[in-house]
């Protein structure tokens, strides 16, 4: 589904400020693959989900999706395929217009541009269908203007804006990260069924070991710019956040205090 061969992204190249941000990277996702992302700051984590979204061109590599060379191709050349929920529960949607133009936006990507009005009866419909099974009400609240809507609710509409023409790629940027515990809980099981039961490919970033380690089949861990491991579904089964600490200074051969606070 998803390939990524030799890519590499650096920052300011020949300045004293050059940051190689992505080294030579090689990965390839299969279909259905739910892989979680580690890393401590500065890793490459969201330059990496910025080379698969077209958010960035690589500087050497190229990307594949589901059988399509599209190294080359900008953001908006892939939101046909390419899901994507940031951290900040204010992005990824319009806060100015209503639910239901939100979710027209995002139904109409990948569609044929038409003269007829945004929203209809039969889009309604099929909207409140979706939101049902959010279980936050908000199928009642279509003309509602989403910069009204509390952080969870942005960030499940966000989710289901994200997947509701089934993307090739679902990529979650730490999108639990800016929540309270129990929004972000609710945030993680709401992901959890969404992604089986549209059996997405989907990569997600996150800083918290237990849910690198409960969410997923594999998980990779990231360290200056490459991917140090790569933990397929049986190991990661039995490991708890100090394992995963553990293999984690090891496969970087040194160990500083600070990743405990990062990795937490």
């Amino acid at each position: 589904m998803l390939r990524i061969s030799g890519v590499r992204k650096v920052f300011n190249e020949g300045t004293v400020n050059e940051k190689v941000a992505l080294r030579e990277i090689n990965l390839h996702v299969a279909p259905g693959d739910f892989v979680t992302v580690i890393g401590s700051n500065g890793a490459g984590k969201s330059t990496l989900m910025n080379i698969i979204s077209g958010g960035l061109i690589p500087d050497k590599g190229t990307v594949t999706i589901d059988g399509k060379d599209v190294t080359r191709l900008g953001e908006h050349q892939r939101a046909t395929f390419v899901g994507r929920v940031f951290q900040d529960p204010m992005a990824g949607t319009a806060p100015n217009m209503t639910i239901e133009e939100n979710l027209a936006i995002a139904y109409g990507r990948g569609r044929r541009r038409t003269l007829s009005f945004g929203v209809t009866n039969r889009k309604r419909e099929l909207f409140r269908e979706h939101l049902k099974q959010l279980d936050q009400g908000l199928e009642n609240r279509l003309k509602t203007k989403v910069g009204f809507l509390s952080g969870g609710q942005r960030q499940a509409l966000s989710l289901l804006m994200a997947t509701f023409t089934e993307p090739k790629i679902l990529l979650l940027d730490e999108h639990t990260a800016a929540l309270d515990p129990k929004r972000a809980q609710l945030i993680v099981e709401l992901t959890r069924k969404i992604v089986e039961q549209h059996q997405l490919t989907t990569i997600m970033v996150t800083h918290n070991m237990e849910q690198a380690l409960n969410m997923g089949n594999r998980l990779l861990m990231m360290h200056e710019g490459s991917i140090i491991l790569d933990i397929p579904e049986e190991k990661k089964r039995k490991m708890k956040p100090q394992d995963l600490l553990q293999a984690f200074e090891a496969a970087r051969g040194e160990s500083f205090s600070e990743d405990r606070y990062l990795l937490s």
